[in-house]
């Protein structure tokens, strides 16, 4: 992930206040995917609206003066109001901000409490809001309809919406309405996360290549477990391993290889074939990649670890001093596993990708994410025409080249960024417009203060990352994020023709249902799976019953509230 896309307005501290901003440690540039992997939805590269669009949509002006309004946000580590980027955005559009800030850990509680006593701010800039809080309050009045603001006042979204036409999709209700904006995140890696990495440095000594098949990746591994790869002696290879979900981001060994048998993404367990959505873990060919994932485990090819340890078990397992003992993970990130950011360490250059591999049928899908699941930017009835024509302009400068580049990476050339050289490449090979290298170190001392950074809707799309430059050596430490989008370049081309979107307006009559179904089924689902893996459940003899304890759980509902979902009106 590109280095501008730090949490930059979070920068550990200690003493003075920067207003006009200072440089991030080059050490500090290096743990990006770390951010990344806590930070799924929050981690961000971006390019704006290719100038299409104006990066100033008219500045806002009043002959009583700037328009006041209250921005609802999380606290920082030093004062918004004293943050460059917020007065260059009250200079430009002629408004003057306050702030009602709330910790970061609390945002959400803080938010709740607003809203229920009534006394909640005209703007709701970080809300942290769900498709079933847009639709609630919504439907009581409380946030506003912005399909007319972004009409008149907000053509870099308006050319957001046209050129990408699942983003807008993925922020109209299912009224028609648009009642929030969410960051426009589409990092390299991340549409294409459920990802598979190997050790090619084992590869080499068991005289195997990277695995095409199922049935090949099956002769990998026992290889991995049998010749003895690591060279040591002992039979202490572990030749995949994987961790939960939750822990590690897509660590789960079925988000992967089930793929080769039918397409799994990893969340909802949803197919959608022309429109209609049916269920995939009651199906034979989701029996078929049980049982394949059963007989690794049998002959002990997966690490039985995968089931219960967390990232710093994964961590500690790979980045050991001494003989390598990981021969293959599941995860969107090898940098789960091992450090690629440190160039004195070399461990990572024998990692490579694994391109999804042809199961027995021939099925050969990568899981792929692509929606909305969070919502940044909410407007309130306690808004005036002023201040919501104020706050739409102010969102669609962020949807522009300028307002992207400055909010997120600072307001001043030279601290964080800077344009770059005409050598400097971007992911593509092409020349590069912006670029975060050759830039003195800070003071470790000092305080960010001069951009929002990951705060508020903002362009962060493919076309804003392939601004700026990145190394073009995929094993560099600088070219990490090369790396990734090399590997999003090989699932790619295995992408279902149809995905389910990762993040729907539920219908509000079925929003509750849909809450508990949705919990229920995803967790029935994960449990067997691990059961039948492990082997503590027969498949051949449970899988009847496994299968009708969905008709308990009332899959025919859950199936109908998620179809409804993505029908229109």
């Amino acid at each position: 992930m590109n280095q501008a896309f730090k949490h930059s307005n979070n920068q550990t501290s200690k003493k003075a206040i920067i207003p006009g901003g200072v440089t991030l440690k080059k050490t500090v540039f290096s743990m990006l995917a770390l951010v990344l992997s806590v930070s799924l939805i929050l981690s961000a590269c971006g390019k704006g609206s290719d100038n299409k669009a104006t990066n100033n949509a008219g500045t806002t002006n009043t002959e009583s003066g700037p328009v006041e309004m209250t921005f609802f946000a999380p606290q920082g580590k030093a004062a918004w109001e004293d943050n460059t980027y917020t007065k260059h955005v009250e200079e430009k559009f002629n408004v003057k901000i306050k702030w009602d800030v709330a910790p970061a850990d609390a945002l959400i509680d803080r938010r709740q409490l607003l809203l229920a006593s009534g006394d909640y701010p005209e703007v709701f800039l970080e809300g942290k809001f769900t498709h079933t809080d847009l639709l609630t309050y919504g439907k009581q009045g409380v946030f506003l309809p912005l399909n007319d603001l972004i009409e008149k006042y907000a053509p870099n979204i308006t050319a957001m919406m046209e050129k990408k036409p699942y983003f807008k999709e993925a922020i109209t209700a299912t009224d028609g309405n648009i009642y929030a904006l969410p960051r426009l995140n589409e990092c390299y890696h991340c549409t294409f996360s459920q990802k598979f990495w190997m050790n090619k440095e084992w590869l080499d000594k068991v005289g195997l290549g990277v695995p095409t098949t199922t049935d090949e990746l099956y002769t990998v591994l026992k290889a991995f477990k049998e010749q003895d790869p690591n060279g040591n002696g002992k039979a202490d290879e572990i030749p995949l391993t994987g961790a939960p979900n939750k822990n590690v981001w897509n660590g789960n060994v079925d988000a992967f290889l089930m793929n080769s048998f039918i397409y799994n993404d990893n969340s909802k367990y949803l197919i959608q074939n022309d429109g209609k959505v049916e269920f995939a873990a009651n199906q034979e060919a989701w029996k078929q990649g049980l049982i394949y994932m059963n007989k690794l485990y049998k002959d002990g090819l997966i690490d039985p670890a995968s089931f219960t340890q967390n990232d710093q078990a994964i961590g500690q397992l790979g980045n050991r001093e001494g003989d390598e003992l990981v021969g293959s993970i599941t995860t969107a990130l090898v940098s789960y596993l091992v450090n690629p950011y440190d160039s004195k360490v070399t461990r990572h250059q024998h990692w490579v990708i694994v391109p999804p591999l042809k199961g027995p049928d021939g099925v050969q899908l990568a899981g792929a994410s692509q929606g909305i699941s969070e919502f940044q930017f909410a407007l309130t009835n306690k808004a005036s025409e002023a201040q919501q024509i104020a706050a739409i302009k102010i969102m669609d400068y962020a949807f522009s080249e300028e307002g992207a580049l400055l909010g997120e990476n600072g307001t001043e050339e030279g601290f964080a960024w800077k344009k770059a050289e005409a050598d400097e490449k971007n992911i593509d090979g092409k020349p590069a417009k912006y670029s975060f290298y050759g830039i003195p170190e800070a003071d470790p001392d000092l305080i960010r203060n001069d951009s929002w950074s990951l705060m508020g809707p903002r362009d962060l799309s493919k076309e804003f990352r392939d601004l700026f430059a990145v190394g073009q050596d995929p094993l560099a430490a600088e070219g990490y994020e090369t790396r990734l989008a090399q590997a999003t370049n090989e699932y790619a081309p295995y992408s279902p023709a149809e995905i389910y979107p990762s993040g729907v307006f539920i219908r509000p009559d079925d929003m509750d249902a849909a809450s508990q179904l949705t919990t229920a089924i995803q967790d029935y689902v994960t449990s067997n799976m691990a059961q039948f893996i492990i082997g503590s459940k027969n498949i051949d003899k449970d899988w009847d019953s496994y299968v009708k304890g969905f008709e308990g759980l009332n899959l025919a509902k859950y199936l109908e509230i998620y179809g409804n979902a993505i029908k229109k009106d």
